[in-house]
């Protein structure tokens, strides 16, 4: 049996791989002779088990990438028209699929993924064709391992971020349309939040990327499970801000280059300290309105504070795992230059 050191649990010190129970008092008697009160030791060890269990486990990691690379889109800035040569598996023109060099790059990054310690309990997801498409070599692997983990749970909060205009902006699609490309997808029949459809200023888009993670780290802290790490696959600037959200740390130039977003790459946040006993969501959840998707609720998370308690970067968009490397990287300064002729061709 192996050694249990349990002091400050039900005054037990020890339990020897002899087989004898030592408790508080000097006598010692085989194990299958000490009780308890009405607990045999059987069930004392099972009693301390479910302590262990039901003890507060909370997020420690949350791994972030970027999906692939892809086929471009445009669009017609004074009609709002998208086009596209190469058409969509969804029928969406801004829906790309991955070109076969995104293809290969998401067999790379799932080996790695798949080596992560501690590993992936939770996959959450943009409901965008390219991200969940480089997740596939990664939760097929990892399907094989634990079915259960291997569930992509698609999440509007850290989908794309396409500016502000005067047309409306596409949505991902549905998931029963995506049910026939993709196997294990889950989605929440209330979404978090939801991206404005006329688009959203910089600063819009880092307080719906805030308010999103809150939950979703505030629901990793109270799964019964106690998810230990969660991966977020996204989308160039949503990899920027969540970096950002997670850290706290929003520079006074929002085109400062800060967090990289190369295609496929990788980058790894710790918690700084534990969560929060009863983290207070009353002020925010369930405060955001669909009907004004621009008002997205503050969160506090800026000055330094972060969501969740705060988060310290410590992978920043990593590729050494691709055999490109640094790729289609991005920045916000970009975003700025192409105003006025919006294109997909990065993000």
């Amino acid at each position: 049996m192996t050694t249990w050191n349990r002091s400050n649990s039900l005054d037990i010190q020890e339990i020897p791989s002899s087989g004898c129970f030592v408790g508080t008092e000097a006598e010692v008697r085989p194990a299958s002779q000490v009780e308890f009160g009405f607990t045999t030791t059987s069930n004392l060890l099972h009693n301390i088990e479910q302590k262990v269990d039901n003890a507060k486990m909370v997020l420690e990691v949350v791994y972030v990438v970027r999906h692939g690379y892809r086929s471009n889109w445009s669009v017609d800035p004074s009609t709002g028209h998208y086009d596209s040569n190469i058409p969509s598996p969804t029928g969406i023109v801004a829906d790309p699929a991955l070109a076969s060099y995104g293809v290969a790059q998401a067999k790379q990054l799932g080996k790695h993924l798949i080596s992560l310690s501690p590993p992936v309990d939770k996959i959450y997801s943009s409901p965008f064709y390219r991200c969940i498409q480089t997740l596939q070599p990664f939760t097929t692997e990892l399907s094989k391992i634990d079915p259960k983990k291997a569930t992509i749970n698609l999440e509007r909060g850290v989908g794309e971020f396409y500016g502000q205009a005067r047309f409306d902006h596409p949505s991902p699609a549905t998931i029963e349309v995506l049910n026939e490309h993709f196997p294990n997808l889950q989605q929440d029949r209330e979404a978090i939040i939801v991206p404005s459809t006329k688009g959203e200023s910089i600063p819009q888009l880092h307080d719906r990327v805030a308010y999103c993670l809150s939950h979703l780290i505030a629901a990793a802290d109270a799964d019964p499970n106690g998810p230990k790490a969660i991966l977020i696959c996204s989308h160039a600037a949503a990899m920027i801000a969540i970096g950002r959200v997670l850290t706290g740390n929003m520079p006074d130039d929002d085109t400062a280059e800060d967090f990289n977003c190369f295609t496929a790459s990788f980058s790894k946040f710790v918690r700084r300290g534990k969560a929060e006993e009863n983290p207070d969501f009353s002020a925010v959840k369930g405060s955001w309105d669909p009907a004004v998707a621009e008002n997205v609720p503050d969160v506090k998370w800026r000055s330094g504070a972060g969501v969740g308690g705060g988060w310290e970067c410590e992978v920043n968009g990593d590729c050494s795992f691709l055999d490109g490397g640094e790729e289609r990287g991005w920045t916000f300064a970009m975003e700025a230059q192409q105003a006025g002729k919006v294109t997909g061709a990065s993000v």
